[in-house]
């Protein structure tokens, strides 16, 4: 199969024919319109090796996340930053590599880190047919920049993601998920406080007026916190069809939300230092994460207002969900970042073949 996508990947060049890079299709609601004709991996797929006591896994791109995640959980393992699977949504499930090339991460990133942390290296086939392999399999393999980290994140623009080294962790020996009753502003400065101290905090959710709360890790820390925390305890059988729904984007607040994309208002991603006060003037339903990091709104309000209040307390808005995407899917680059994406791009893709105008219409 390989040899197929590299002859594709030549004659498209040949020819300067636009490719759309597809996995399971789950992400296409994601970034701009995707252009091209399609170039599928989905058949590009298994685990190339696993060695559990290494905490190393390499996987092809075209590897469900569910499969992969099978795989370690025989192993007591994980991907500890929880990516979004969205299984059985938008016709597909997904792929190891539409994971990378998103980088979206779940409910843990608050605690375990972001999806770019977890890549060791990768293989890309780049707009030249070219296998170009970064990073390796352990975390100090690497002199100079680390190119695996750039190219998470890039929606496909930069080539072809084939294979992925990940680093892996094991579950947490303990669990348990708290409930209180509070309004944002508390919520946001409890978790402040929360934050400075010694806990085994690994998510949180504030919506609707409750905050949800998962500990994880030692069973020790786990009861400790639990007993002096307080709240409502909820039961495993609950709590974790909560988490999975808040991590695959299946539960109430999105449902919810692909219901008033709709009926034409927008899902907005808002990513802010975690010291971020409430945001002021802004209305719309509201989901907060990640300790106040990440706030998901979903509002009908003007593009360029939700930008720019994120913008003053230090953040972006990305427009996640929405049946009109004038504005863009992602906040506008400043002239020298784009310049600068414009030569990565260039340097990778010289003919402009891969996924073209997926991320920024410039690029």
């Amino acid at each position: 199969m390989l040899q197929e996508l590299q002859e594709r990947v030549r004659a498209a060049a040949a020819d300067k024919r636009k490719l759309n890079i597809q996995g399971h299709g789950s992400k296409a609601f994601y970034g701009e319109t995707p252009q091209g004709e399609p170039l599928s991996l989905a058949g590009f797929s298994g685990i190339s090796s696993y060695e559990p006591s290494e905490l190393v896994v390499t996987v092809k791109a075209g590897t469900p996340i569910a499969e992969l995640e099978q795989a370690l959980a025989e192993k007591n393992q994980h991907l500890a930053f929880e990516p979004p699977r969205f299984l059985g949504q938008d016709g597909g499930q997904g792929t190891v590599g539409g994971m990378v090339a998103c980088a979206l991460s779940g409910p843990a990133r608050m605690s375990q880190g972001a999806l770019r942390e977890h890549v060791l290296g990768l293989t890309l086939l780049n707009g030249r047919a070219e296998l170009l392999n970064f990073g390796g399999t352990v975390m100090k393999n690497v002199a100079g920049y680390d190119a695996s980290r750039l190219i998470a994140g890039s929606l496909g623009i930069l080539g072809a993601i084939l294979e992925v080294s990940l680093k892996v962790l094991p579950r947490p020996v303990a669990q348990a998920t708290l409930r209180f009753e509070m309004d944002q502003a508390q919520a946001l400065q409890q978790l402040n406080q929360w934050g400075g101290q010694a806990l085994p905090l690994n998510a949180s959710a504030w919506w609707e007026g409750a905050l949800v709360l998962r500990l994880a890790g030692a069973q020790a820390a786990v009861d400790s916190a639990v007993k002096n925390l307080g709240g409502e305890a909820i039961a495993p059988a609950l709590a974790e069809p909560f988490w999975t729904g808040l991590r695959d984007h299946s539960d109430e607040f999105f449902k919810g939300a692909e219901r008033a994309v709709d009926g034409g208002a927008s899902l907005w991603r808002l990513s802010l230092p975690q010291t971020a006060p409430a945001l002021a003037q802004v209305h719309g339903e509201q989901l907060i994460e990640w300790g106040g990091a990440q706030r998901w709104l979903t509002t009908a309000m003007p593009a360029a207002t939700l930008r720019e209040a994120a913008a003053q307390l230090g953040g972006h808005a990305t427009l996640f969900r929405s049946q009109d995407k004038r504005c863009g899917a992602f906040a506008p680059l400043s002239a020298p970042l784009l310049r600068i994406h414009r030569e990565l791009k260039k340097s990778f893709d010289p003919q402009g073949i891969f996924n073209p105008g997926r991320l920024y219409a410039e690029l």
